[in-house]
């Protein structure tokens, strides 16, 4: 019996995006077991806190019965090898995703020889996609609603509101 190959799909996800969705549910048609990561992002600066972070997450891949949302800090590599991953995910857009993308690839390759890495390309409706452009598009006020899931757009006004 074939083993069931499990896959780190990791980022900040802040917010998490269509592109995000899209490749998500790729992902749990082609492994066994999907693990997002949610990195505690501690060289970052988010909008929002982990917690937050986790549960937009959760709340928008819960339909996916193989997927499920951990945190971590440190080396992704580590979080894989803990977790008995044979792959990690990874997202690529465009050329200048994909440079560094392989750089960092090599490097994991280096560092836990036994984790492959996959790249998979969104949808084209979501390559322009980013976390980055999408929140200082929302700071900014504009609408971002045809780049995230509704109980994200929710969030990501809430969260604004308040500040």
């Amino acid at each position: 019996m074939p083993k069931t190959v499990i896959a780190v799909y990791p980022g900040t996800f802040d917010p998490i995006t269509l592109g995000h969705q899209d490749l998500i549910r790729r992902a749990s048609g082609l492994f066994g077991e999907l693990i997002v990561a949610v990195a505690a992002a501690h060289h970052k600066k988010t909008l929002f806190s982990l917690d937050e972070r986790l549960a937009t997450v959760r709340e928008v891949v819960s339909a996916y019965g193989n997927v499920r949302v951990e945190s971590f800090t440190g080396l992704v590599r580590d979080f894989a090898l803990l977790n008995d991953a044979q792959v990690m995910l990874r997202g690529v857009r465009s050329l200048t995703d994909f440079d560094f993308e392989s750089q960092l690839a090599g490097m994991n390759r280096a560092l836990a020889p036994n984790i492959d890495t996959v790249f998979l390309t969104p949808d084209s409706r979501y390559q322009h996609i980013s976390s980055t452009l999408v929140r200082e598009i929302a700071t900014l006020k504009g609408d971002v609603s045809q780049f995230v899931a509704p109980s994200v757009n929710t969030r990501l006004l809430q969260k604004l509101k308040a500040m």
